[in-house]
């Protein structure tokens, strides 16, 4: 099986599987990322095969869906990869940047974090995706999907939180623009994701101007 055909199968696997999800986090984000992964991956030295799968499979299984369980994902994609009798090299490779790829991870303490080219394009192309005018419907389908509050102004941000602080917190969805979305320009690895970001972190920063206008009802 070459290459291409490799792709195809996983994404008709990563269609299947995700057609029931959340409105942020199904196919369709998918689509978006691996997008993304190739137009940063035409300017960056990294293995395209590598990538691909990484992005189509970094959420197969999203811990918050799976009662927090951050196993659940790299297992399954570790299993569906080897139906397709990908290199072990390769294998490994994806699923260690499923493992290191989401931000909450970020967030942790440890005195030696993977990194690669390969991640850094990943992680840039799903970033990419929580920013802008499709970042903040993401936002906001989960936080429908949570029972979280559009905001409170009794209730502060935390930007500045610990993974497990960041895994349990409930907080109003507005919110969480501080305490992820506006962080994530600053975070690019790649020069075409620090490009991409900077329209939409802008972007972001118009939408909330408007949002606490209309909120407070000033003219």
């Amino acid at each position: 099986m070459n290459d291409a055909e490799i792709i195809e199968k996983t994404i008709a696997y990563v269609r299947q599987e995700l057609e029931n999800a959340e409105g942020g986090h199904d196919w369709f984000h998918i689509q978006r990322v691996f997008r993304n992964t190739l137009l940063i991956a035409k300017e960056e030295n990294v293995d395209v095969l590598t990538v691909s799968l990484a992005a189509l499979l970094h959420d197969i299984a999203d811990a918050k869906f799976h009662g927090g369980n951050e196993k659940v994902g790299p297992q399954k994609a570790r299993g569906f990869l080897k139906t397709l009798g990908v290199p072990r090299g390769v294998r490994n490779h994806v699923i260690t940047i499923i493992r290191n790829v989401s931000y909450k991870n970020s967030l942790e303490n440890r005195q030696e974090k993977f990194d690669s080219p390969e991640l850094q394009v990943v992680q840039d192309a799903d970033r990419l995706d929580a920013l802008g005018a499709v970042g903040i419907a993401r936002a906001f389908s989960y936080g429908g999907y949570a029972g979280r509050k559009l905001y409170d102004p009794e209730i502060p941000p935390k930007p500045k939180m610990s993974k497990a602080e960041y895994k349990k917190n409930t907080g109003p969805t507005i919110n969480h623009f501080y305490e992820k979305l506006l962080l994530l320009r600053d975070m690019m690895h790649t020069d075409t994701g620090r490009k991409l970001a900077e329209h939409r972190h802008q972007f972001m920063l118009e939408y909330l101007e408007e949002f606490f206008r209309e909120w407070k009802g000033s003219v």
